[in-house]
C-alpha cells in the first residue's frame, strides 16, 4: 500500500509556465491514493484552467481567500486544518518572497500561516531571478522557518536561457512528496493499540457502551504504521473500515479486550490504550432478552467495575512504554496526573469531551500531553494530523512517572 493513501495533500499553483506540470503532478498524487486539493493563485489561471484542475483532482479548485460559498463549507482555516501536506509547484519568486514577509494577502499566504502540515516549495522562474540576491536572501528566511525547498533543477528553460530555474519533474515531487510520509521512527518496533467503545451485555439484546467513533485509535494505528512499526489493532465496534497492513483483533466486552491486549502485547514495544472502555458491566448478564411486563416496571441491574486493561499491562509488562487517554469533562489536567500516577504509565493523553468540537465522533481532537516531566498542550488538529504528532512525542517518552 502507497504511504499516501489517503493522505490530505494540498497543491498550490502559482503563476509560471511550470504550472502545465502541475496537471501531471496531481494525477501522480491521486494515483497514489492521494487526496488532493488545488489550490491556485490569480496568475496560476493564466497558464492552466482551473477546470483541468478540478477534471483530475475530482475537487473544486479553491481561489480565493474571501469566497462566501468555500467560507459555508471548506473555508480556508478548515481547509489548513485538513492538510498533511502543502505543497507548492511550481514556487514563483513572487510568492516566495511574499512567504518570506509572512503577508496573508490571498489564499495561498493564509493557508502557508494558518497550517501546522509542512510547507514544501518547488521553485520555478528564470535562472536570473533565481540567481538574484533578493530571492537567496528570501530563500535563506524561508530555509531558516522551516519550509522545506526542492529544486530548482538545471537545464534549458522555456525563454531560452539555461542554468538553474527549471520545477523537479512530476515523479521527482511525488517521490519528494512520499518522503515526509516515509520517516521509519518505529522501524522494527511492535505497538498494541486499542481504539473504539466496549459493549457490556445486558441480555443478548441490550448492552451498556459510550459514544466513542474509535477515529483517534484508528488514526493513531494508521501513523504508526506509517512509522515502519508493526501495529496490532484491537477494536471495540466501530463502523470504521479496518486500516490496511494492521493486525484487527475485534472484541466486544472489556474483558475481552483485556484478555487480547495480554495475548498480543506481551512483547510490544508499545501499548496505546486509546480506547473507551466501559468502566462497570452488569454482574449477571440475562440469557434471554428481558421482557418489559407493567408501565411501572424498573429495572434494576447490579455493576461491577470492570478490569482496568491500562494499569494491568502497565504493571504485568513493565519493559513496555504504555500511553493511556483521559477522557474528561472537568479538571483536565489534575485529574490527567492522577490517573498518570495510579496507573504508573508513561504518559496521559487528556482531551475535553465535553467540549463537541473536539469530543465523540468529532474529526478534530485538542489535547495535553501528560508525563512525570510536565504538560505539553497541542493544538486543535484533524485527529491524522494530531495521530502524527502524537506518534513522534511517544517515541521521545522514554521516563515512566
Amino acid at each position: 500500500m502507497s504511504r499516501l493513501t489517503n493522505k490530505h495533500i494540498i497543491l498550490a499553483i502559482t503563476g509560471g509556465i511550470a504550472a502545465y506540470k502541475s496537471a501531471e503532478l496531481v494525477r501522480l498524487l491521486i494515483k497514489a491514493g492521494a487526496q488532493v486539493e488545488v489550490v491556485m493563485t490569480s496568475g496560476a489561471t493564466a497558464f492552466i484552467t482551473p477546470l483541468t484542475l478540478q477534471a483530475l483532482s475530482g475537487n473544486p479548485v479553491h481561489q480565493h481567500l474571501l469566497n462566501p460559498k468555500a467560507e459555508a463549507g471548506m473555508g480556508h482555516i478548515q481547509l489548513a486544518r485538513w492538510a498533511d501536506l502543502l505543497l507548492i509547484a511550481p514556487a514563483s519568486a513572487n510568492v516566495m518572497a511574499r512567504l518570506a514577509q509572512g503577508q496573508a494577502d490571498d489564499l495561498l499566504t493564509t493557508l502557508c500561516l494558518a497550517t501546522d502540515a509542512p510547507v514544501l516549495l518547488a521553485p520555478a522562474m528564470n535562472q536570473a531571478m533565481w540567481r538574484d540576491p533578493a530571492t537567496q536572501s528570501n530563500l535563506t528566511t524561508l530555509l531558516a522557518r522551516g519550509i522545506q525547498i526542492h529544486g530548482p533543477a538545471e537545464g534549458e528553460q522555456a525563454c531560452g536561457d539555461t542554468g538553474a530555474g527549471r520545477m523537479l519533474e512530476p515523479s521527482e515531487l511525488l517521490t519528494t512528496v512520499k518522503a515526509q510520509f516515509d520517516q521509519g521512527l518505529l522501524a522494527g518496533k511492535t505497538l498494541v493499540i486499542t481504539a473504539g467503545p466496549t459493549r457490556e451485555a445486558i441480555d443478548p439484546v441490550r448492552y451498556i457502551s459510550n459514544h466513542s467513533s474509535g477515529k483517534m485509535g484508528y488514526a493513531l494505528a494508521q501513523a504508526a504504521r506509517d512509522q515502519g512499526a508493526t501495529v496490532t489493532l484491537i477494536s471495540g465496534p466501530t463502523h470504521l473500515a479496518k486500516p490496511d497492513d494492521i493486525k484487527f483483533v475485534a472484541v466486544e466486552s472489556a474483558q475481552d479486550m483485556l484478555e487480547a491486549s495480554l495475548n498480543v502485547g506481551h512483547s510490544a514495544d508499545y501499548f496505546i490504550a486509546a480506547a473507551a472502555v466501559a468502566d462497570y458491566r452488569p454482574i449477571i448478564a440475562s440469557q434471554e432478552k428481558l421482557k418489559k411486563l407493567n408501565a411501572d416496571d424498573r429495572l434494576s441491574l447490579d455493576l461491577v467495575q470492570n478490569p482496568d486493561i491500562l494499569a494491568t499491562m502497565a504493571k504485568q509488562h513493565p519493559q513496555t512504554i504504555c500511553i493511556g487517554f483521559a477522557a474528561e469533562t472537568e479538571n483536565l489536567i489534575l485529574n490527567g496526573q492522577t490517573k498518570l500516577g495510579r496507573k504508573g504509565v508513561h504518559m496521559i493523553i487528556a482531551n475535553d469531551v465535553s467540549n463537541t468540537d473536539i469530543g465523540f465522533n468529532s474529526d478534530n481532537n485538542q489535547v495535553s500531553l501528560i508525563t512525570s516531566n510536565g504538560v505539553e498542550e497541542l493544538p486543535l488538529l484533524s485527529k491524522q494530523q494530531l495521530a502524527r504528532r502524537l506518534i513522534v512525542a511517544i517515541t521521545n517518552t522514554s521516563h515512566k512517572a
